[in-house]
């Protein structure tokens, strides 16, 4: 795929890269694909996509490994850096007929070595419940009968394949592609379905879907939402449907206490809820465009989403409000996602810090248990001069311009206590400043909690079920308060909007949102915020109306468009469309399989 135009060096696809921590370096011995290894035509496919789950059996190699490429999809022992990828003998693998495999989701509650949970979403709208590891295809969910599913050819030993053929009946549940489906977390059998069509679906793998189309009946409705629950005599699939906003529901993440979901739509909004009581949270609108992705820092306190827009916006929880935009990517943005490993706390006041030691480790480690991440305790500041604890959040995106970026979110973005010299950055960052004192410090920030006078927020909904989020675990936590990081990202030119675009050169989008998503922006329904005046306001601030980030580090990795990005403990996992998974080994974690030593310069890269 062609790239935008600079010379060699900028098209030349990078095997290196250097960040404040060291070298991270592609590990070819660890790169996943079909077994012939042959670029997949991608041409009209859906996009590749990656699960990982750990087993957390006594070999040490618990880590299993799902990706789908086109029609077929594959189950691997991932041996990360430590081993060369065997791609002669995947676990499963199975190609399907009638329909492809769009995205899948493991439950890692109930994995074991002897069996693991394997959602899958395909494009004909169905989502299959299979178990790689038996081999077996439980139940098919959103067909006319659920005894019709999918049907399994013999499995073939030699070639390690398995077929299934589509039986074609309709489906009364949803015709649309499946966009997005995941575990509901803590739970063993509630998952949780996006369809282009723009709905939601709540089921669970104990109930049937029925043989007659469901019948709803409204539970709740709110600015752009409304939710059902399914009328029947008998419990049955789905238990909720939730419509949201206009045009396909891109993807979702629920928070890392599992309480709030984030909800990106190509009607170019984020919409939060919190999950259990079908409340809305607050909104964001894109620059313009559709949203593509979103994920959670790790712990809970911001959200980070990307799109047609080019940009990455970072957009607070606490305060409903977007605290920063990152423009690197020269196309759309595919994938974001906060690197809990990187991500770094550093105590510059001991005295001001009100939790144990245990709480403290907790924080420097809350990647390595995302669901527990939000247990840690930090005093608030008492005052806009005291700053007990400096935070940096690391996240990375990948793009259709087949570019990793990598960005740094800190602290004079996330506390901004003292108006900045340019008038760039002026009072729409002020009210990022966290509670006033006395309050505690598992308090949840709310809209028009911060010291200085909030600004309006038309995007967001105040409700008691907010206020009941501040028990144990809850996602927003009080702010960190942190010390400036000499590492910040912060970039104070000034661009105006025409500027901005006539540097919008791209080659795997268009310049300009095109008339089907802007028809979707005038057609939002059941909302009160008309899309075309939302520009300038807190909804959507302009750009020179908040800072703009720029990446520490952006690089072309592959020949076809980005579709995947994973941070793991020792390594980082991207995907392109051709089908190739690759690993790239975090500073010092390469071990003896590593050509080069780490000491080599890189070659042909920047910092």
């Amino acid at each position: 795929m062609a790239t935008e135009g600079g010379g060699k060096e900028m098209n030349e696809i990078k095997t290196q890269f250097t960040t404040r921590e060291g070298l991270y370096k592609l590990l070819p011995h660890s790169e996943y694909s079909r077994p012939n290894r042959v670029p997949f035509n991608s041409q009209g496919s859906n996009p590749v996509r990656v699960s990982f789950v750990n087993l957390n059996d006594q070999s040490g190699n618990g880590d299993r490994l799902c990706f789908n490429v086109g029609r077929e999809l594959y189950f691997y022992i991932y041996k990360g850096v430590r081993k060369a990828a065997d791609l002669s003998k995947p676990i499963d693998k199975r190609i399907y007929k009638g329909t492809q495999p769009t995205c899948h989701d493991f439950n890692h509650l109930t994995a074991t070595a002897e069996s693991v949970s394997l959602l899958v979403g395909f494009s004909a709208g169905q989502v299959q419940l299979i178990d790689p590891i038996k081999k077996e295809t439980s139940k098919l969910f959103n067909e006319e009968n659920s005894c019709q599913h999918l049907g399994k050819m013999d499995w073939n030993e030699d070639s390690k394949t398995s077929e299934e053929a589509l039986v074609i009946v309709q489906r009364l549940i949803d015709k649309s592609r499946v966009t997005c489906v995941k575990w509901v977390p803590g739970s063993e059998s509630l998952f949780l379905v996006a369809h282009s069509s723009g709905n939601m679906y709540l089921y669970n793998v104990e109930h049937t879907c029925g043989t007659t189309a469901p019948h709803y009946q409204l539970l709740k409705q709110g600015e752009s939402f409304a939710v059902h629950t399914c009328k029947s005599k008998s419990t049955r699939n789905p238990l909720l449907k939730w419509t949201v906003g206009e045009g396909a529901l891109n993807e979702f993440a629920f928070s890392p206490d599992g309480k709030f979901l984030a909800c990106v739509s190509q009607d170019g909004f984020l919409r939060v809820f919190n999950f259990d009581s079908v409340e809305l949270h607050g909104t964001m609108k894109s620059y313009f465009g559709g949203l593509l992705c979103v994920c959670w820092s790790p712990d809970g306190k911001y959200i980070v989403a990307g799109g047609e827009d080019d940009l990455v916006t970072v957009w607070s929880f606490g305060d409903c409000r977007v605290i920063a935009r990152g423009h690197g990517h020269k196309s759309w943005v595919s994938v974001v996602a906060f690197d809990p490993y990187t991500t770094s706390v550093e105590e510059s006041d001991p005295m001001e810090f009100s939790g144990s030691d245990e709480d403290f480790q907790d924080l420097l480690h809350f990647g390595r248990d995302r669901a527990n991440s939000t247990q840690s305790r930090l005093s608030k500041r008492n005052s806009t001069e005291s700053r007990p604890v400096s935070v940096t959040y690391r996240f990375g995106s990948v793009g259709q311009d087949t570019q990793l970026c990598l960005w740094d979110l800190t602290e004079d973005i996330l506390f901004p206590h003292q108006p900045l010299s340019r008038a760039r950055t002026h009072t729409n960052v002020m009210n990022a400043t966290s509670p006033p004192a006395g309050s505690t410090g598992n308090s949840v920030p709310t809209p028009g909690s911060a010291a200085p006078p909030p600004l309006p927020r038309s995007n967001s909904l105040p409700h008691a079920a907010v206020s009941s989020a501040g028990s144990k675990g809850s996602v927003a936590d009080g702010a960190i308060a942190a010390g400036v990081s000499k590492f910040a990202t912060l970039s104070l030119h000034d661009r105006k909007d025409r500027h901005h675009e006539k540097d919008h050169k791209r080659n795997h989008s268009m310049g300009h949102i095109s008339s089907k998503s802007s028809d979707r922006l005038n057609l939002v329904t059941k909302t009160k915020t008309d899309p075309a005046k939302a520009l300038g306001t807190p909804l959507c601030p302009r750009m020179e109306d908040v800072p703009l980030l720029e990446p520490l580090i952006c690089k072309k990795i592959a020949h076809e468009r980005l579709t995947v990005l994973i941070f793991l403990e020792d390594c980082i996992v991207t995907a392109c469309q051709e089908g190739f998974i690759c690993t790239w080994g975090r500073p010092g974690k390469v071990g003896s399989l590593s050509a080069p030593s780490q000491a080599t310069p890189p070659g042909g890269t920047a910092v």
